[in-house]
């Protein structure tokens, strides 16, 4: 099994070493998995406790205080899974690997993700708010209204391309720290990307991670996850061009280059992408920094 796996592309952050180290386990913990799908999976686990990365605990927190997790997966035989906007999910890869595996869709959200999860065996009613993001929310003024006054209050705290999500002190990452991983067994290939979204977003906002072909893309060729402004990763399927790319003969390395080049030049926004073809694997970002790490056996 080879995987590589992704901590987001944003900032850099003050203590790098941990989260390495985090990221290093990740990809041991997937290599020894039976199958892609589950490489994918057990390496995502692992960043979704780490309250150094924004997907599961320590997600971000939207406008109205929650924190409500995203994730995709899909495998190089084109089936897809995705589930979104869960509060109390810290695994929400698991819940998209169980859209995956156990239901005729490609993807389900809310509340009724959230059920499907505990119905097979996945913790929900989990706090994913840690205390250094509840006192960022509430020195922000919160709203108390409906989605007029929400909106009103994020116009200066939700943007776009390096959005810092409100005030932030010196060498804090902001909130671009999705997590993701590509894995192979030589054969076939899977993608999967998990995510607790953007600071201070409208509530139930859901960004680029679910969305098929823009947070995550898999085909024979390999697959891609894909992190940072996810708007703008969405209007420009960010993981399918670089996918594409190793459809057109392109290396791995190559492909992660073309894709963020072409994505800087459309959007001028920060994003970072990692990629695994049959030749290796390959990762590319414009924004300040973007740890990655890569294991097999």
């Amino acid at each position: 099994m080879r995987v590589i796996a992704h901590g987001g592309a944003g900032g850099r952050p003050d203590e790098p070493a941990p989260r390495q180290e985090t990221l290093d386990e990740a990809t041991r913990r997937g290599v020894d998995a039976e199958t892609p799908l589950a490489a994918v999976e057990a390496a995502l686990g692992v960043l979704e406790s780490d309250p150094r990365f924004n997907a599961g605990v320590g997600g971000a927190v939207q406008s109205d205080g929650v924190v409500r997790t995203d994730a995709g997966v899909m495998t190089s035989d084109r089936e897809v899974g995705a589930a979104c906007s869960m509060p109390g999910v810290e695994h929400a890869a698991s819940v998209a690997r169980v859209v995956h595996a156990e239901t005729p869709h490609i993807f389900v959200s809310g509340e009724h993700a959230v059920e499907l999860a505990h119905e097979f065996g996945i913790e929900t009613e989990v706090d994913l708010l840690t205390d250094e993001k509840r006192e960022r929310y509430e020195a922000e003024d919160p709203p108390q209204g409906g989605p007029r006054e929400h909106l009103d209050w994020l116009a200066t705290r939700f943007g776009s391309g390096d959005d810092q999500a409100g005030e932030r002190s010196e060498g804090e990452a902001p909130d671009h720290d999705t997590v993701g991983a590509v894995a192979t067994d030589g054969e076939t290939f899977a993608a999967a990307t998990s995510t607790g979204g953007r600071s201070f977003a409208l509530a139930g906002r859901v960004g680029d991670v679910p969305q098929v072909g823009s947070g995550f893309f898999c085909t024979e060729a390999g697959g891609a996850s894909a992190t940072g402004a996810g708007e703008d990763i969405a209007r420009v399927t960010l993981s399918r061009r670089a996918v594409g790319y190793l459809e057109d003969g392109l290396e791995a390395q190559a492909a992660a280059d073309r894709a963020i080049d072409e994505f800087e030049a459309i959007t001028g926004s920060g994003a970072g992408v990692i990629v695994l073809g049959a030749d290796g694997a390959g990762s590319a970002f414009n924004t300040d920094g973007m740890q990655t790490s890569i294991a097999y056996k």
